[in-house]
């Protein structure tokens, strides 16, 4: 007897090869019917005369799907009977809410990489290759349900041989939207700076030649424009850093292979699984040499940043013998979204590449490359972008309509579908206006998209935020505010599936707290809906601002003149000799209270112990005081003194204790060894007395893998069952997340 069924399928189902597989599937089970896109994910009809084939058609979809498919919902009911003559892929529909999965950008896979060096197939050596497995999807659509006519792929008419393989239901590239060949798809072009166009027969080659050269390429890739040179010229990367003007950032590193990449890191199975991942993000690997390397590509630090070519383009141009390693970091000015639109190419790099290799395949959406860390065999997400995002996190509540505005730095927002939180792409720092309408530009798409109504739009506390203004721009029903820490605080309680009241250590460089000072070295006690602030570290001002952020320094001062009077003015002479005179005008703005706002921050403490120190008095990006202090730091278990009074941690002791030792020639990295131990000492001092129980951990500051391991090391030892994040940064770029997952509980 004849049957028929209707089977859903939901999740990461568009742009994975899902149709050919479901077509493969149907085939291999003698079945017959239908399969279709449509904005609700995938739907199929299939009909036969065993049940048992039914069955086990169900059953694999899950079993065998698409290495890129996710799938998070099947469901098959029977249906009626329509005696189909055999089993096809019907046009996608396009009507309805959307509650798709938006197809993320892959790195290329194995089997376009065999193709791509063959010499007898006709992609040969084309820097563009792809198929249902690999490619890119979020950067290049324009709506939705994810098909070619709306993507920028609409501009290349297939050939015949692609169409041939297109419409293949047993080819790897049956209904793969971004199919192309060196006859039908998308073309390099390789230009001077002044927009003059080299000729050549050969581009590929031709960059690499450039490159080796000593010359700076700007090279458009999947998500944006990246500034590459050649990694081993120390001449080139310093030229590279003084036209960028970005003088001791570590810069990231392109390896031919993770053979090569072991010449200059350690690499564990666990991290090696993570570089050669199709997400393909930065990987931050514990230095084993910098001879093969320049050593100006990552100056002061014991790790490096490392990725793996990820598009046939990379593939291509990098070559073991002559170009293994090449750096690739973003092409934007500081400050300003990152490059992708040719138009703006020349203009942008004029006075930093010396030549621009473009391809007319056009970036819809940019996105830059993600940056993770591993801590033994977990991940650390810094940087959710590139292969990452806008993959969809499950919610444990309905957040629907809800959207997240994020903060001020490494910005990015959140938007809540059902029981599903989307966070977008990395942004960045959100103090232009060109940063404001990227902001703009890539939520619009994303709301587009997801179809989800304006009820509630979340934003921070904090005054001036830009995000703030951007909200207001919308008609949403409610606003709410969710203080900064607490959004920390919330996100990881929902990573981490945790309901119930809980401790929550939070360590930052920045957040506006309830009582208008600055926070950042945080105890709570509460739950995703409310907390209370039960420890803290006291004031002190910041001369300056956010001068005294840039330069930690001043932080030292304004610390020394606020806890100690006159005799921290001679100290802070002393300290920082040569600069008297500056130190005199801090005096009377420290003494008088003008531009000089309090704040107890974890981030702040370790600039001013990094300045004081001598490691980092001028900081060139955000965190590098601490993270120097923290690559110097000897592991120990000496601590300097801890004075709790009430809820308040006084460091004032320690500071005086630091200066002695510095003083008396003890050496650097036993001091900021016996700093760190003391921060973590401090929690464990305050937690002792207080019944143990569930703690999450977040903040920028656990970007600190010593204070992360440590917290979980010795708070286990005493009962308390420790978190941190799991798939969103632990720093401002997870913020929305936990705004998203606050307003909820609050909205309830």
């Amino acid at each position: 007897m004849s049957k028929a069924i209707k089977v859903t399928v939901k999740g990461r189902v568009q742009g994975v090869g899902f149709r050919p597989f479901i077509f493969s599937l149907a085939d291999q089970y003698r079945l017959k019917g239908t399969v279709q896109n449509n904005m609700d994910g995938v739907k199929i009809h299939v009909e036969s005369d065993s049940f048992q084939n039914l069955e086990s058609f169900v059953s694999d979809i899950r079993l065998k799907s698409p290495r890129l498919s996710k799938i998070t919902e099947i469901k098959s009911f029977e249906a009626s009977y329509e005696a189909f003559d055999d089993f096809t892929i019907i046009p996608s529909e396009s009507k309805g809410s959307s509650s798709l999965v938006i197809p993320i950008d892959a790195a290329v896979c194995d089997e376009c990489l065999e193709e791509m060096r063959d010499p007898s197939n006709f992609r040969y050596n084309y820097p563009f290759i792809n198929c249902t497995q690999c490619g890119p999807r979020y950067t290049i659509i324009s709506s939705l349900p994810y098909d070619r006519p709306v993507t920028s792929m609409k501009n290349f008419p297939m050939c015949d041989d692609c169409a041939k393989e297109y419409n293949d239901p047993l080819n790897r590239r049956h209904h793969a939207q971004p199919i192309a060949c060196p006859k039908c798809g998308p073309q390099l072009k390789l230009y001077e700076i002044t927009g003059n166009e080299i000729q050549v027969n050969d581009i590929v080659h031709e960059t690499r030649k450039l490159l080796l050269e000593g010359k700076i390429v700007a090279i458009k890739g999947i998500g944006g424009y990246h500034l590459c040179c050649d990694a081993t010229n120390e001449e080139t990367v310093r030229l590279l850093r003084l036209r960028k003007n970005r003088p001791d950032r570590p810069l990231a590193i392109m390896a031919i292979s993770k053979q090569f990449a072991q010449k200059i890191a350690n690499i564990s199975q666990f991290e090696e699984s993570i570089l050669t991942s199709p997400e393909a993000p930065i990987v931050l690997l514990k230095k084993n040499s910098i001879e093969t390397i320049a050593n100006s590509v990552a100056p002061g630090t014991s790790k490096i940043g490392i990725m793996l070519p990820y598009t046939p383009m990379h593939h291509l141009l990098l070559d073991e013998k002559t170009l293994p390693f090449i750096i690739a970091t973003s092409a934007n000015p500081s400050g300003l979204p990152i490059l992708y639109r040719d138009s703006e190419a020349f203009e942008y790099v004029k006075d930093i590449a010396d030549c621009v290799l473009m391809h007319n395949r056009e970036i819809l959406h940019p996105i830059d490359d993600s940056v993770v860390e591993c801590n033994g065999e977990e991940l650390t997400i810094i940087r959710r972008s590139r292969g990452f995002s806008p993959d969809p996190l499950n919610a444990s509540q309905d957040v629907n309509g809800i959207v997240a505005f994020g903060g001020q730095m490494k910005n990015t927002f959140a938007i809540g579908r059902g029981e599903q939180i989307i966070i977008g792409p990395h942004i960045g720092e959100m103090d232009h206006i060109e940063m404001e309408d990227h902001f703009k530009n890539e939520l619009y798409h994303l709301m587009q998209w997801t179809t989800v109504p304006n009820q509630t739009a979340v934003i921070d506390k904090h005054p001036l935020y830009a995000t703030r203004n951007i909200a207001k721009s919308y008609s949403f029903n409610e606003v709410i505010e969710i203080q900064h820490h607490h959004a920390h605080m919330a996100g990881c309680m929902e990573e981490n599936n945790i309901s119930e009241n809980c401790y929550g250590i939070i360590l930052d460089g920045t957040g506006f707290g309830l009582d208008g000072n600055i926070w950042g070295y945080e105890i709570f006690y509460g739950n995703k809906r409310e907390f209370n602030r039960i420890g803290h570290l006291n004031y002190t001002p910041l001369p300056g601002g956010d001068k005294a952020v840039r330069e930690p320094w001043r932080n030292a001062v304004g610390m020394l003149i606020h806890l100690y009077g006159q005799v921290g003015y001679k100290m802070a002479n002393q300290q920082f000799p040569g600069k008297e005179n500056l130190i005199s005008v801090m005096n009377e703005m420290v003494q008088k209270g003008i531009n000089s706002p309090l704040a107890g921050s974890c981030g702040r403490l370790y600039d001013a112990v990094s300045a004081i120190l001598g490691i980092c008095e001028i900081s060139t990006y955000d965190g590098q005081a601490a993270i120097l202090l923290s690559e110097v730091a000897e592991e120990t278990n000496e601590t300097y003194s801890i004075h709790w009074i009430d809820d308040t941690l006084h460091f004032g002791k320690m500071i005086t204790e630091i200066i002695r030792d510095k003083n008396e020639g003890v050496p650097i990295s036993k001091i900021a060894g016996k700093f760190q131990k003391t921060i973590v000492e401090s929690f464990i001092k305050k937690l002792y007395a207080l019944q143990p129980g569930k703690v999450v951990l977040s903040g920028g500051s656990f970007h600190n893998m010593y204070l992360l391991s440590e917290l979980t090391k010795e708070l286990t030892r005493f009962g308390y069952d420790v978190y941190h994040h799991i798939n969103v940064p632990t720093g401002d770029g997870g913020l929305s997340y936990g705004q998203l997952v606050a307003a909820a509980a609050i909205r309830v």
